[in-house]
Parts: C-alpha cells; structure tokens; sequence
C-alpha cells in the first residue's frame, strides 16, 4: 500500500510538472531584458511597464472583466433557475435527456461552437462586438453553473423541505431560507467556474467578436502572431495571476459558506 502510494504521488508530481513547466517558463523569461525567449540577460520589468503604459491594452481589459462578470453573474442565475428545474423533474427519462443535452454543450469543441453563434448572430442581426460576445459566452456558462449547482441539490435531504413546509413556510420560504442557503457552496462554485471559463476563452470569442471590439485570449493571440514579444509573456503572467487569486478566492469563499452553513446546522 505504502509503495502504491508513493508511485502515485510520483505520478502526480510529474503531471503537475509537466502542466505548469510551459507556464513556468513563459513567466521567466517575462522579466528577460534580451527580448528573446532563448538566452536570459538580466532581470527586467520593462515588458511588464510596456504592458501597464498600453490604453488600448487597458481598454481590452475593461472589456474582458465587463464581459466575464456580466456574463458569469447571468449565467449563475440561469444556470440555478436550471438545476432546480431539473431536480423537480420527476420522470427519469426526461430528466436524463435534460442532462444529456446539458452536457453536450460542455463536451462539444469551442469551433462548432463558435461558428454556431457566428452563424445565428449574421441571420437574426445582431452586430458583431459587445453584445454578441455577452451573449456567446452566458451560453456556454450556463451548462457549467447547471453541473456545479445540481450535486448539491442532490445532496439535498428531501426531509429539510418537509421539515419547512410542516412549520409553515411557502414556496418562496423554502426557496430562499432553506434550498438556495443549502446550494450557496455550489452557486459560488458555478459563478467561479463561469468568470474563469469566460476570461480564459478565445475559440467562441475569437469568433463572435468584431472590428473594434476585443478581449484579453484574442488580443494575445493577435499579438502571437505578429512575432515574438516578451510582453505577450508579460500580458500571459498577470491573466494567469489574475485567474489563480480568483480560484484561490473561491476557495476560501466555498469554506467560509460550508463552515457557516454548517454552524447553522449544528445550532438548529
């Protein structure tokens, strides 16, 4: 037993390794003064300076961190309002066609996706840019925030409702005061889950966006291909810094909910 789980951290080690080598060297050599990824010279924050000096590059921020909580915040009340459907559904059959259908949008490819969008947003007329992306990225949210939330409904004992309605509450009492407090670990989850999916994402967005109108992946992208440039490295190191502080966040936020919720149960 003890062999087989030391090969097993092993293993762990060395997946984890092989996921953050690349990150770990794209933030070296994004404080490399020779502007190569090859050779480091010296410790340097120019790329870093050139980064924070750009107003166009803060503008595409602005634009990304609007459309990542806008989007996250409409996606987890959609995606709440969904679970709960799906968990009062009674037939089985149905509720697992729901679920099918769910989760095709999560394993289906970001292109098929995004050219979908692109397709339907040219019939119907929506313009390209701000609000095509809005749009684009709370549909694809809302299937994760359903998965987040659901297990937490299904944990859910059936006697806590029984329980509140046998004191008298009504629907919107045991909505509010019993279900939603039970399920905040999994909103909070959902909401997480949806701003990093959306900040991170280039495949839909980079088809859904228009002349004039950008976001963080597709911008970086756009400077890839015109040639290396440390500060695209620069740019890469603070979104992945970004999206750590909200995961370590969320963690933090899901214990306090957790630990609070289960308080409560103990008091009562």
């Amino acid at each position: 037993m003890r062999n087989n789980k030391k090969w097993a951290n092993m293993y762990l080690v060395f997946v984890f390794l092989i996921l953050y080598a690349p990150i770990i060297y794209l933030i070296y050599y994004s404080f490399n003064s020779g502007g190569t990824m090859h050779n480091f010279e010296r410790f340097t924050l120019e790329w870093y300076k050139e980064v924070i000096g750009d107003t166009r590059l803060w503008i595409i921020v602005l634009n990304t961190l609007t459309i990542a909580l806008l989007s996250a915040a409409v996606s987890t009340i959609l995606g709440v309002l969904g679970a709960l459907a799906i968990y009062y559904v009674k037939n089985r059959h149905m509720k697992q066609l729901i679920l099918m259908l769910n989760n095709v949008l999560i394993v289906s490819p970001d292109v098929i996706i995004g050219a979908s969008f692109l397709i339907l947003f040219t019939i119907i007329g929506i313009q390209l840019g701000f609000t095509s992306v809005l749009l684009s990225h709370i549909a694809f949210s809302v299937p994760i925030v359903v998965l987040m939330v659901l297990p937490k409904l299904q944990e859910m004992s059936p006697t806590l409702i029984d329980a509140a309605r046998d004191l008298g509450a009504n629907q919107w009492d045991v909505l509010t005061k019993v279900i939603l407090p039970f399920i905040t670990p999994g909103i909070f989850a959902g909401f997480f889950m949806a701003l990093t999916y959306s900040l991170d994402d280039f495949a839909v967005t980079f088809f859904v966006t228009g002349n004039g109108f950008s976001t963080l992946s597709v911008e970086i992208y756009s400077r890839a291909r015109q040639g290396i440039s440390l500060s695209i490295n620069a740019l890469s190191t603070l979104l992945f810094l970004f999206t750590v502080v909200l995961v370590i966040g969320y963690y933090f936020i899901s214990q306090k909910s957790s630990s609070l919720y289960g308080m409560r149960g103990r008091r009562k």
